[in-house]
């Protein structure tokens, strides 16, 4: 669908909707109609950055489970196929996580003043990029595509399943200055138990969609350009 020009427009079109609903829709703490979005409590007017680092975090983490599964159906079949799939999952993985750590740093630095606090939240974020540049290293350093492919998807299969642990329970097990952190009086962060108004849920869930599909398109691409690159 979105190899289509009109797949590809829908999905610029809905895009761009979702950032202009979530940076142009006022906020106020008592909305009056159904565009007004409600401040939630400590954050005001910097909860829009839910409607962004939220979705692109799940991004993240559904390439790198999609890399773990490439990697297993790789191990299953030995088609290198599966290895180009992983290794771009994991790729995009990466730039999505980059984009939830400067997306979580700016609003970091309005709420708490800083860029960078080393947050449990924050730490983990860090180690995970630590974790898939260790996986990039390792590819490049293996010499013989069979090889470098067996070692890759069992390094992704053991990466893959740290990743919901570092972006899910960490942060939520450990104190810090987060919303959901261990302590929070709210017990949860807004999203956690999806304590926004009807609106602003609609928004939000937009963009989830959007990115996600932003993402499936990339990795159309990614694999496309792959392929070219093998040929030549």
């Amino acid at each position: 669908m979105i190899r289509s020009t009109t797949g590809k427009a829908l999905l610029s079109i809905w895009l761009t909707l979702v950032i202009v609903a979530g940076l142009a829709m006022p906020m106020v703490p008592v909305p009056r109609t159904w565009y007004e979005l409600p401040w939630i409590p400590g954050l005001e007017q910097k909860a829009r950055i839910i409607l962004f680092h939220v979705p692109m975090a799940w991004v993240t983490l559904v390439a790198f489970i999609s890399a773990m599964v490439y990697g297993i159906q790789f191990l299953k079949t030995k088609n290198l196929d599966y290895d180009l799939k992983s290794v771009n999952a994991a790729g995009l993985g990466t730039v999505f996580c980059i984009l939830a750590t400067v997306t979580g740093s700016i609003w970091a630095k309005f709420n708490w003043g800083s860029f960078w606090n080393w947050d449990p939240r924050e730490t983990s974020i860090f180690i995970l990029l630590l974790i898939y540049g260790a996986y990039f290293a390792l590819r490049s350093s293996i010499e013989g595509a069979e090889k470098r492919a067996a070692l890759s998807a069992a390094y992704s299969i053991i990466a893959g399943v740290t990743a919901p642990f570092f972006i899910f329970v960490m942060p939520r097990i450990m104190s810090g200055l987060h919303p959901g952190a261990k302590g929070d009086e709210g017990g949860a962060a807004p999203v956690a138990q999806l304590h926004m108004p009807p609106n602003m849920l609609v928004v939000f869930f937009a963009s989830l969609l959007g990115f996600t599909m932003l993402y499936v398109w990339l990795f159309s691409v990614r694999m496309r350009i792959s392929k070219l690159e093998e040929h030549h």
